[in-house]
């Protein structure tokens, strides 16, 4: 798959699952249920979907309460690999989820911000950052010490 396509079924898991967690989430779940079940052959499986949708959003509600990040986590691989599959199958998914995004910004820009901090440690490590808007990242070193990135790119 290419790598485009997996980073929109990347942003699209994230969004939706930060979505699941706001007051957005009425207005949004009819149209993320309908790009999901779009190859559902029955209005069965498209409610299964939205089955599929809300208890997820349960979830998520339970790990909110508990404190537990890694079970938000799955969660949201789970609904990556969902939208990495659709985006296989169907190459105008991809149009679709990238409309859907863009319209759901606002609502995604209204709701909570998180700071997500990810520690490895162990061997050589390459650093992937993916996403819309950073500030504030730092990349330490061996010996404690941190650098900041080159705004240049270098």
């Amino acid at each position: 798959m290419e790598a485009e396509l997996v980073g929109l079924a990347s942003s699209g898991a994230t969004a939706l699952v930060g979505l699941m967690v706001s007051d957005a989430w009425t207005a949004v779940r009819g149209r993320m249920s309908r790009l999901l079940s779009r190859s559902a052959e029955d209005d069965d499986e498209s409610e299964a979907v939205l089955g599929e949708l809300e208890a997820s959003r349960a979830e998520l509600a339970t790990a909110q309460a508990d404190g537990d990040d890694g079970l938000a986590g799955d969660v949201e691989g789970q609904w990556r690999i969902r939208l990495r599959r659709l985006l296989a199958e169907d190459s105008d998914a991809a149009a679709e989820l990238r409309a859907l995004l863009d319209e759901l910004a606002p609502l995604r820009d209204e709701g909570r911000y998180e700071v997500v901090h990810n520690e490895v440690s162990g061997g050589r490590q390459n650093v992937v950052v993916q996403g819309r808007d950073f500030s504030r990242l730092t990349f330490g070193g061996r010996d404690g010490s941190s650098a900041e990135p080159d705004p240049g790119g270098r």
